[in-house]
C-alpha cells in the first residue's frame, strides 16, 4: 500500500516528461513550413533547367552556361506549351477566336516565359551564381527573345497587347451609344 502513495521524482527513461522533452527539442530537426506556391515554383524550375544542362551533350555545369543556353532551353520548352501560335501563312492568322482547328503549332505562352525567366534570374542569385550583373537570365538578348515572343503571339492572335487601349475603346462605344441616343432624340424633337 506504501506504493499507491509513492509519487516517482524521475520518470523511466522510455516515458520521458515534458520536463525531458524539453531539453531533447534542439536536437530533434524541426519540421519546416511548406514553402510558398512561388518558392515551390521556383525551385521546380531550377530543378527542372540544371537537369536541362545535364542532358546536353556535353553536360554543362552549373558554372559553364550563358544566355545562349537560357535562349536554348526557352526553344526547348515550346514543345510543351499550350498556346496555338499561328504562321503567317495560316487561314487564322490575326484572328483572336479561330472557328476550326489548323496544323500551327502550341508553344510556351509570353507570360509563362516570362514568369519563369523571373523565378530562374532570382534562383540563379540564391544559388550562388554570383551578382546580377552577371546573371544569364538576366542578358539583354534574354529581353529582346521575350519581347519577340510576345510580339508574334499578339500578332498572330490578332490582339494587341495593349490592354489599358482595349478598356479606352470600351469607354468610347459607350460614348457612342449615347451621342446615337441624343442624336434621335434631338431629331425626333426638331421635327
Amino acid at each position: 500500500m506504501s506504493s499507491d502513495n509513492h509519487t516517482p521524482t524521475k520518470d523511466p527513461p522510455d516515458h520521458p516528461s515534458a520536463s525531458s522533452n524539453h531539453h531533447k527539442q534542439p536536437l530533434q530537426p524541426q519540421p519546416q513550413q511548406p514553402l510558398s506556391r512561388y518558392e515551390s515554383q521556383k525551385r521546380r524550375d531550377w530543378n527542372t533547367f540544371i537537369q536541362y544542362l545535364k542532358s546536353q551533350n556535353p553536360p554543362l555545369m552549373m558554372s559553364q552556361f550563358d544566355y545562349t543556353h537560357v535562349l536554348s532551353f526557352l526553344r526547348y520548352l515550346d514543345q510543351f506549351g499550350k498556346t496555338k501560335v499561328h504562321h503567317q501563312a495560316c487561314v487564322f492568322f490575326g484572328q483572336p477566336d479561330p472557328p476550326g482547328p489548323c496544323t500551327c503549332p502550341l508553344k510556351q505562352a509570353w507570360g509563362s516565359l516570362d514568369a519563369l525567366i523571373g523565378r530562374l534570374r532570382a534562383a540563379y542569385e540564391e544559388h550562388g551564381g554570383g551578382s546580377p550583373d552577371t546573371n544569364p537570365f538576366a542578358n539583354g538578348s534574354i529581353r529582346v527573345h521575350l519581347r519577340e515572343v510576345r510580339e508574334s503571339q499578339a500578332k498572330a492572335r490578332g490582339i494587341p497587347y495593349r490592354k489599358k487601349k482595349r478598356r479606352k475603346i470600351k469607354n468610347d462605344v459607350v460614348v457612342v451609344k449615347k451621342d446615337v441616343a441624343n442624336s434621335s432624340t434631338s431629331k425626333q424633337s426638331s421635327t
